[in-house]
This record gives structure tokens, C-alpha cells and sequence, in this order.
């Protein structure tokens, strides 16, 4: 048995999430011991990697959910898991363009900002624009 330092330290996620993940169900509840403390077995740990390895790859707690749903089912259908993934794929893309509009505007702002003594911004002109 570890404790949720150890547990912390071999997945790479903090003790502080650990227990936010225990709190909202995303993860099996610990064992405890007499005194109350968190004990982790290896596979709890394992499950944990998994964790942050999904979280890292931005699936959203949800998501992350379900994937250790799936994980956890020996019988699991690949096509669901892909189809999850596909679904994750198109919100990044969805997100990336996003970024790239908001990076678009902040270059071209940034460029015809004189960047001198005069109080003239076309940064703070935009920002100030009602939409």
C-alpha cells in the first residue's frame, strides 16, 4: 500500500487532484486506514497514470470518465473509444481555430500599434469597441 504522497509522485498527478478526483467520483475511493489516512495499491496508481495521461491529451473530466469506463471493460467495442477520441479531435481542431483568429487579430493589432510615447492604441481601441 502506498500513501497518497507515493501515489502522487508515481502517477505525477498531486495530492490535491487525487482527492478532487476521489471527491467527484472520477476514481475509485481509496482504501483508508484506522487513522483515516488514503491508501493506494499499484493499480491504483496505474489508474491514475491513466488519468493524467488523459487529462494531458485534454480530454475533459467527462470524457476522462468514460475512457476509464471503457478502460476497465474487457468487452468494450475499440469503435466507441475511437469514436471518442474522433469527437475529442474535432473540438481541438474547433479550439485551435479559434486560437488562430484571436492570434490573427492580436498580430494585426500589435502591428499597427505605434508602441511610442503617443496615448493612440489600436489594442486598447478594439478592446474598448462594444461588439
Amino acid at each position: 500500500m502506498k500513501t497518497i504522497g507515493e501515489a502522487a509522485r508515481e502517477s505525477g498527478i498531486s495530492a490535491k487532484m487525487i482527492r478532487h478526483y476521489d471527491a467527484i467520483g472520477l476514481v475509485r475511493p481509496s482504501a483508508r486506514s484506522e487513522a483515516g489516512y488514503r491508501h493506494y495499491t499499484d493499480n491504483d496508481v496505474h489508474t491514475l497514470s491513466f488519468v493524467r495521461r488523459a487529462r494531458h491529451l485534454g480530454f475533459s473530466l467527462e470524457q476522462t470518465a468514460k475512457l476509464l469506463q471503457l478502460w476497465r471493460d474487457r468487452k468494450r467495442a475499440s469503435a466507441e473509444v475511437k469514436s471518442l477520441a474522433l469527437r475529442h479531435i474535432e473540438e481541438l481542431d474547433e479550439k485551435i481555430a479559434e486560437l488562430e483568429a484571436m492570434r490573427r487579430t492580436l498580430d494585426h493589432l500589435a502591428r499597427h500599434c505605434h508602441g511610442d510615447h503617443r496615448p493612440d492604441c489600436p489594442i486598447i481601441d478594439d478592446l474598448a469597441t462594444k461588439p
